[in-house]
């Protein structure tokens, strides 16, 4: 019976799980939401000795993966499995980046670093842009006053719903090893993401701001300070996967729909 182990049991990996289990996996996992506690290393190594797959969620913690560092030798052999970040390429200046891109220049060397290591032992990366969802969306920061247009001509980013994460995991787990980019179609303004949100519940459009005006924390700031459209090719060609929400609008609409 296929098994999947998987760390950090989050808003994405839970996804993965339930669409796993409805297929008739059995799945343990960590995190709060998870069956085996992280820290304790003889449940784990139960987990891990009867699964067949392993998947991490688990980001990087003081410049380096807590995965790997505690638990690298117990999940090699397997089918493994990363949910990494488009982040790892850096700034393109708008330009289309894809799995061939230099990664580790941008401002998460970090993410960069684990990123490498889950490749060199021979896992499927599957580089995530900006995830929404249910509960994660736009809809959420304009109902809650948080919404944010900044004025910044020429800003672009790709996005990826959670439900085309889950179908591009799905396919990965037939899938020679090596990084593949999960996006949508259609990388775009964040302006124009929020503004569909608006459109959509009839709500007012925040200001067009600076980013001084906006007031942004330095992690959002850190967020603007990077410009690149990113690639989907690989993944349709080899996983034989394609975005069922290929552009924000899908995406929203979906969202909407189902509130």
């Amino acid at each position: 019976m296929a098994q999947m182990f998987i760390f950090g049991l989050g808003y994405t990996a839970t996804r993965i799980a339930d669409a796993l289990r409805q297929r008739g996996w059995t799945v343990d996992a960590t995190g709060s939401a998870g069956n085996i506690d992280f820290a304790d290393a003889n449940l784990v190594r139960v987990g891990l000795a009867r699964a067949t797959h392993v998947l991490s969620s688990v980001p990087p913690s003081e410049g380096s993966d807590p995965v790997l560092d505690a638990y690298g030798k117990a999940v090699d052999g397997r089918w493994l499995g990363y949910l990494s970040s488009t982040g790892v390429y850096g700034d393109a200046q708008g330009a289309w980046v894809d799995e061939s891109a230099q990664t580790g220049t941008g401002r998460r060397a970090a993410r960069a670093e684990c990123d490498q290591r889950w490749l060199e032992m021979g896992s499927r990366l599957f580089r995530l842009p900006g995830i929404y969802g249910p509960g994660r969306s736009a809809f959420d920061r304009v109902r809650e006053g948080k919404a944010n247009r900044i004025d910044l001509p020429g800003q672009v980013f790709s996005r990826i719903h959670v439900d085309d994460i889950v179908s591009g995991v799905i396919a990965g787990l037939d899938a020679p090893a090596g990084a593949y980019n999960l996006s949508d179609d259609l990388p775009c303004a964040q302006n124009a993401v929020i503004e569909e949100a608006c459109r959509l519940l009839g709500a007012q459009l925040p200001p067009l701001q600076t980013l001084d005006e906006a007031g942004l924390s330095q992690m959002a700031r850190g967020f603007y300070a990077e410009n690149r459209r990113v690639a989907n090719g690989k993944a349709k060609r080899v996983l034989g996967w394609k975005p069922r929400h290929a552009t924000y609008r899908q995406g929203l609409r979906a969202i909407f729909d189902a509130e």
